[in-house]
C-alpha cells in the first residue's frame, strides 16, 4: 500500500472530492475562502467532512391557539396590518392571524418588515414567545410567501460557520459537494459493517448533512439511531485512517536502513560511577531495550515515557554516550531554555566528553564557537532549545536524537528533526504519563520504552485543596515554613490563555508577596523575562536566596531545586489535571516531606472538585493522564496542533474511546491481509487514506 503510487483508478473516482470548493456549481472565490476557512480545509471533501452541530425540527405546525410557548413553530398566516417604530431602537411589528388567535412578528432589521405586505398570505418559522399578553416570534428564522413555502426545511441542519457565511450559502455548496460523491469501494471489513448495520460512506454523509430527505426515519422516531449508527461509521473510517497511516509510518520505521552503534561501556560506567544510585529495574529494562535498537542496523524511532521524577535524564545521558562511545555525535533538544540548561548542567557533571550548549539567546562570538566545535566533531553531544535545528547548524556526524518534552509533535515532525544527520536515531522523552488511548493515536508509529518506578527515597508528596477565601491563613503557613528553612514556588494561574494577562497576574502576586514577606526574599520567573534575567531569579532561588519563586508555568519542566518542597498553585481549576502533576513533581525531590497547595475559587463547580480531588488523592501520572485526556482531548497526531483532542475532523471523545481499538485491530489485519489483497479492496484502502489526507505518512522515513 505505501511503496506503490496511487493508481489512476483511485485519482479518477476521486478527482470530484479532492478538487477545489471553487469546483463546486455557484460558488464564487470569495464564498469558497468562507468555506475554507469554516471547514479548515479547500476540498470538497473537507466541506463534506464539516458535519452538523445539530438539527432544528420545524415540523411543528400548530394552530396559534393550541401553540405551546417557547418551541419552535412554523405557521401559515395572514398579515393584518404593519407598525412602524416610533423611535430607532424601537422593533417593526407586523401584526398576523391563523384564524385561531393573532400573534406579532418582531423585527430589528427595516429590510425584513419592508418586504412584508398588508392583506398578504406568508407562511412563518421560529420560536413562539409571549409580549404582555400578545403571542409573538422575534427575528423570526424564516418568513416567506406562501408560494415559497417549500423554501423553509422541515428538518434543518445547523453546521457550525463563520464571519461573513451564511448557512444558505453551505447549504447550496454542501448540495453541490453531495451531487459530486460518488459511489465508492467499501474499505471497511463486511462483517463489521453487517454486524453494526452502518450505513456505506455516501449514505452516512447524506443523512447527516441533509436529514430532512429521510421524513421516514422521523415518522418512525427512528432518526437519532440512524445519526448515531451515521456518525459512527464516519468516525471509525478516520479512525481506522489514521491507524494505517501510523502503521504504515511504524512498518517502514523498522525497514528504515540506520546504522549499528556499537558502544564499549566505558563512557557510561564512568557517568554512572559519577551518579552514585543505582538504576531502578525500569530504568534498567528501558535501557537495554534502547541499546538493542541502536545496535541494530536500522533507524530507531523510540518513545521513553515515565511520570516525574522517573529517572528520564540519566537514561538519556547514558543512551548520549552509547553513540559517543560508537564514534558519533548525539544531540539532546529541549522545549524551554530552562530546561535545556538542567540537562547541560547535569550531564557536565557526570560525563568528561566535550559537552556544548546553544539556544536563541547564544549570539555572536560564543555561537560561532559552539557551531564550530558542532561542526568539527570536537563536540561530542550537544544541548540546546529547537535552535539546535535551525539552518546554520551542521553536525561532524551526528548519529543521534533525543527529544525531551516534545511529546506534542506529530509523525511529520518527529521525523524531519533527525534530518540534521544521516539515518538519525530518534529517542523521544516525555514526563507526561500517556494513557492507552493517546498511545495508539499520538505514539502509534514509536517503539515505547516505559518507566514504571521512581528511585528510592522519595517521599510521597502531601496534596490539599484550599478556598481562595482562605488567604491569610495560606500566608501565615508560609511564615511558619520559611522561618523553618523551607522554599516555596508559587505559580499564578492562567488567565484566558493569555501570555500577556498570565503576566500581570504573576506581577500582582509578587507584588504583594515582596509586601508580606520582604523584597529580598520573593523572586519572580516568567517567559517574557530575557533569559539571563529569568536565569538569575532561578539562580537566586536555588542558591536559597530568595524563599518564594512566584512564576508562571515556565517552571513546568526541568527545574530541579530539591530544598523548594512547597509547590502552591493558584486557581488550580484553570489547570489541566497533567499540567498540574507536572508543576507538582517540581517538588518532592529533596529529603524533606513536600507539600502542594491547589488554591481554588471558592465557588467552583461539582466536575472541578472532582477533578482537583483525584490530584489530591493520587501520584499515580497515568491514572492522572486517562482522566485528564478524557476531560480535555489529546492533541493532534500527524500535525502541529498542541492542545485539545487529536485534530480529527469527525471524531469526537465518545467515539474515540468506542471505536479506537476495533480501528487499530482493523489496521493490523490489513497489514496481515494486503500481500494477497485484491486491486480493489487496495484501492478502497488508497481511497480511505486519500479522503483523510494519510496517504503520506508511511512515506515520510523513507524520505527522511
Amino acid at each position: 500500500m505505501g511503496e506503490t503510487s496511487i493508481s489512476s483508478t483511485t485519482q479518477l473516482a476521486l478527482s470530484p472530492l479532492l478538487a477545489p470548493l471553487s469546483s463546486l456549481d455557484g460558488i464564487g472565490p470569495k464564498t469558497s475562502e468562507l468555506i475554507a476557512r469554516a471547514v479548515s480545509g479547500h476540498r470538497v471533501i473537507d466541506l463534506l467532512f464539516h458535519l452538523p452541530e445539530n438539527i432544528i425540527d420545524r415540523r411543528y405546525r400548530p394552530q396559534l391557539q393550541n401553540a405551546i410557548i417557547g418551541r419552535i413553530v412554523t405557521l401559515k398566516a395572514q398579515v393584518t396590518h404593519i407598525e412602524k417604530p416610533l423611535r430607532n431602537k424601537q422593533p417593526w411589528r407586523v401584526h398576523i392571524t391563523d384564524g385561531t388567535q393573532n400573534a406579532d412578528l418582531s423585527f430589528f432589521s427595516q429590510w425584513q418588515a419592508k418586504k412584508i405586505k398588508p392583506n398578504t398570505q406568508i407562511i412563518v418559522s421560529g420560536i413562539l414567545e409571549t409580549y404582555g399578553n400578545r403571542l409573538q416570534i422575534t427575528n423570526p428564522h424564516y418568513l416567506e410567501s406562501i408560494e415559497n413555502e417549500f423554501m423553509i426545511p422541515l428538518i434543518e441542519p445547523i453546521w457550525p460557520l463563520t464571519a461573513g457565511l451564511f448557512p444558505k450559502n453551505l447549504y447550496k455548496a454542501l448540495r453541490s459537494a453531495l451531487s459530486k460523491c460518488p459511489n465508492l469501494p467499501e474499505w471497511i471489513d463486511p462483517t463489521i459493517i453487517q454486524q453494526k448495520q452502518w450505513p456505506s460512506f455516501k449514505e452516512a454523509l447524506h443523512l447527516l448533512h441533509f436529514p430532512g430527505d429521510f421524513p421516514e426515519l422521523f415518522d418512525n422516531q427512528t432518526y437519532e439511531a440512524a445519526e448515531s449508527k451515521a456518525r459512527s461509521r464516519l468516525a471509525f473510517d478516520e479512525l481506522f485512517a489514521e491507524q494505517l497511516a501510523i502503521g504504515q509510518a511504524k512498518r517502514a520505521t523498522q525497514k528504515s536502513p540506520g546504522r549499528a552503534l556499537i558502544g564499549n561501556q566505558t563512557l557510561s560506567n564512568q557517568a554512572l560511577e559519577q551518579f552514585g544510585y543505582p538504576l531502578t529495574q525500569s530504568q534498567t529494562h528501558a535501557l537495554q531495550e534502547i541499546k538493542k535498537d541502536l545496535e541494530r542496523p536500522f533507524r530507531m524511532l523510540r518513545l521513553l515515557q515515565g511520570d516525574v521524577g522517573s529517572g528520564k535524564t540519566i537514561i538519556a545521558l547514558l543512551t548520549a554516550l552509547h553513540a559517543v562511545e560508537a564514534g558519533y555525535q548525539a544531540v539532546i533538544m529541549a522545549p524551554t531554555e530552562i530546561l535545556a540548561r538542567q540537562h547541560f548542567e547535569v550531564f557536565s557533571q557526570l560525563c568528561a566528553v566535550k559537552i556544548v550548549f546553544l539556544s536563541g539567546s547564544i549570539k555572536g562570538n560564543a555561537r560561532k564557537e559552539v557551531l564550530e566545535k558542532i561542526q568539527n566533531g570536537s563536540a561530542k553531544i550537544a544541548i540546546g532549545t529547537h535552535a539546535l535545528f535551525q539552518e546554520g547548524v551542521e553536525f561532524h556526524n551526528l548519529a543521534l536524537v533525543i527529544i525531551d518534552e516534545q511529546h506534542r509533535f506529530g509523525v511529520e515532525q518527529r521525523i524531519k528533526l533527525g534530518d540534521k544527520g544521516e539515518n538519525t536515531d530518534i529517542l523521544v522523552m516525555t514526563a507526561t504519563p500517556i494513557p492507552r488511548t493517546l498511545l495508539l493515536t499520538r505514539w502509534g508509529e514509536l517503539q515505547v520504552s516505559r518507566l514504571t518506578e521512581k528511585p528510592a527515597g522519595r517521599k510521597p508528596i502531601h496534596t490539599t485543596l484550599h478556598n481562595l477565601g482562605s488567604m491569610e491563613q495560606i500566608l501565615q503557613g508560609v511564615q511558619r515554613m520559611i522561618s523553618q528553612g523551607n522554599q516555596i514556588f508559587w505559580v499564578c494561574p492562567l488567565v484566558e490563555e493569555s501570555e500577556v494577562m498570565d503576566l500581570a497576574a504573576a506581577k500582582d502576586r509578587y507584588n504583594e508577596l515582596k509586601h508580606h514577606f520582604g523584597e529580598d526574599n520573593v523572586g519572580l520567573a516568567h517567559g517574557q523575562q530575557d533569559s539571563q534575567e529569568r536565569q538569575d531569579a532561578l539562580d537566586a532561588f536555588t542558591q536559597n536566596k530568595t524563599k518564594i519563586l512566584v512564576a508562571t508555568t515556565v517552571i513546568e519542566v526541568g527545574v530541579n531545586i530539591p530544598n523548594a518542597n512547597i509547590m502552591i498553585i493558584e486557581h488550580a481549576e484553570r489547570f489541566g489535571l497533567a499540567q498540574l502533576h507536572q508543576l507538582r513533581g517540581r517538588v518532592g525531590r529533596g529529603e524533606k516531606q513536600s507539600y502542594c497547595l491547589l488554591l481554588h475559587d471558592d465557588k467552583i463547580n461539582f466536575t472541578a472538585k472532582k477533578r482537583l480531588a483525584l490530584l489530591r488523592d493520587t501520584e499515580d501520572g497515568f491514572l492522572i493522564a486517562d482522566e485528564d485526556f478524557k476531560i480535555r482531548g489529546g492533541g493532534e497526531v500527524t500535525g502541529r496542533r498542541q492542545s485539545g483532542l487529536p485534530d480529527f475532523k469527525i471524531v469526537d471523545e465518545i467515539r474515540l474511546e468506542q471505536w479506537l481499538n476495533s480501528a487499530w485491530q482493523s489496521s493490523e489485519q490489513w497489514f496481515q491481509y494486503e500481500p494477497k489483497a485484491s486491486m480493489q479492496q487496495k484501492e478502497a484502502i488508497e481511497c480511505l487514506l486519500l479522503l483523510f489526507a494519510k496517504n503520506n505518512a508511511g512515506r515520510l522515513l523513507r524520505s527522511g
